[in-house]
């Protein structure tokens, strides 16, 4: 069963959590009970397919979806016509002492596809479990990745409709042209003046506006999130954590029951924290690390348990993170607390209010001995790409390239000698103006469109450019709206209309 972060809501069953998206409280539904797997059952993982290691672990949280209900939703969600690599999150090993876990090869070319194939599965379950009749409508905000992997996993989905806000200037060319081409008779895009946290207070308000809602369900609407507030979003992000130590083992990396490092570059923390509910179920998790860019609010929270967003917001060539709300560490804060509902009520008023909290020094402690960050200023991105690229020939995308750095940072504060998996978040493609600066130099970006530098950084590596986003070249725009923060909500009451 699971319950809200903030104690308004409890006992509510896994398919009404994710039909749900968001408690009515505002707060975040957590599951009342971590499954915890023993040395044995993570050691059988690494004779399993993804898809069946994803079966054992979603099973484990979801247990009102019967068994066959699972099979289907894994089966849709990560298949060949899906996925360009039979191991869906292949372990590659890069160099000598680093492995970088590929969760990019989906068909938006991010790891936002690793669970936003598998939601929509989930959710369409959840509506007969729950014998729902209404539609539901899936409001997203985006900062990059999550809108276009929640359009293409929720495109003509029955019963669902799905409208995705992104910041007008806060996203790649690239990942623009991936939401405003997109197809689907259920879809709708719109970019917000403003940046991605202005996109996300928006989505949130509309959630929490009562009678909004309840215009919408006169006309048989009801609102479901796909950002990583809903469970269900979250929940197939634990899979690869498991899935990689398995490889590693599998590989020779290192033996059964060995301690592991993870570093994870997060900006709304969901990512990172999916390997914490990893590491409460059992798997051999020693740190979590934490990289940030220079929208560093979350590399100062672990440094000194305070959570300010009152700050610059900078537009940094790493965009999926350039964020200062990060809505998912309210879970963590949960656990930590012992499920103190009121603390973590308090902390998140203090938040809205006044745009800062401070957790305590045994609080701190505490995450301190699970978790450790550090952030990266654009020009060192640049020269970890470039680093990398001629050390060992190897192509990083910006975000990848942050939680490389940062690894770096760890190891040479530390004394600890722990196998590192770096969370490798997209394809170094999506980011090309980026990648082919780092590898070629300014000069080559002269006169190049998008796609000429898509071909260009594959002639001089000779990695395939993926095809949905070659494809982008000749796609037509479908999506030209845009708008200010205060009018999504209207937006999204004339694209149900429209739809109809």
């Amino acid at each position: 069963m699971y319950s809200s972060t903030r104690g308004g809501e409890n006992n509510r069953s896994a398919a009404s959590a994710i039909k749900e998206g968001l408690a009515c409280d505002g707060g975040l539904f957590i599951p009342e009970f971590i499954p915890l797997l023993n040395k044995d059952e993570i050691a059988a993982l690494k004779e399993l397919s993804y898809q069946e290691r994803a079966f054992y672990i979603l099973r484990s949280f979801l247990s009102d979806y019967t068994d066959e209900d699972l099979v289907s939703c894994i089966k849709a969600a990560y298949n060949a016509k899906k996925f360009d690599s039979d191991a869906i999150a292949p372990l590659v090993a890069v160099g000598s002492k680093r492995h970088v876990l590929e969760l990019w090869h989906g068909p938006t070319s991010a790891f936002k596809d690793m669970a936003l194939q598998l939601l929509p599965q989930l959710l369409s379950k959840a509506l007969k479990i729950t014998q729902e009749t209404d539609e539901i409508v899936i409001l997203v905000a985006t900062s990059g990745d999550t809108g276009k992997a929640a359009l293409e996993g929720f495109r003509d989905v029955d019963q669902t409709k799905i409208i995705v806000f992104y910041p007008q200037a806060g996203v790649s060319e690239i990942q623009r042209l991936q939401m405003a081409t997109q197809q689907g008779g259920n879809v709708a895009v719109a970019a917000v003046f403003g940046n991605f946290d202005d996109a996300q207070t928006g989505v949130k308000k509309i959630f929490s506006d009562r009678e909004f809602r309840k215009e919408l369900a006169g006309d048989g609407f009801r609102l479901s999130s796909a950002n990583s507030i809903n469970w269900g979003r979250l929940v197939p992000q634990i899979i690869y954590y498991f899935s990689s130590y398995a490889d590693l083992v599998k590989q020779g990396g290192i033996s059964e029951g060995q301690t592991v490092n993870f570093v994870v570059p997060t900006g709304n923390f969901g990512n990172i924290l999916a390997g914490y509910y990893a590491k409460l179920m059992g798997l051999p998790i020693n740190r979590l690390i934490c990289a940030s860019n220079r929208n560093n609010v979350l590399s100062e929270f672990f440094r000194t348990g305070k959570y300010d967003r009152r700050r610059s917001f900078y537009k940094t060539m790493s965009p999926s993170m350039d964020i200062l709300i990060s809505s998912n560490l309210e879970r963590m804060l949960y656990h930590i607390t012992g499920g103190d509902t009121e603390q973590v009520s308090q902390w998140m008023n203090e938040l809205a209010q006044n745009g800062h909290y401070e957790i305590g020094e045994q609080y701190l402690a505490d995450i301190n001995s699970i978790f450790w960050a550090d952030w990266v200023e654009d020009n060192q991105t640049v020269e970890t790409i470039r680093r990398v690229y001629q050390a060992d020939n190897y192509l990083l995308d910006p975000h990848t390239a942050v939680a490389w750095q940062v690894a770096d940072r760890y190891c040479s504060q530390t004394e600890d000698d722990t196998p590192l998996i770096i969370l490798s978040t997209a394809s170094p493609f999506k980011f090309n103006e980026s990648v082919l600066e780092a590898i070629a130099g300014k000069d080559a970006l002269k006169g190049k469109t998008e796609f000429m530098m898509l071909n260009q950084i594959s002639e001089l590596t000779g990695w395939p450019v993926p095809s949905a986003l070659s494809a982008l070249e000749t796609a037509k725009v479908l999506h030209k709206s845009s708008c200010e923060k205060d009018e999504m909500p209207r937006f999204v009451k004339n694209s149900l209309i429209k739809q109809y």
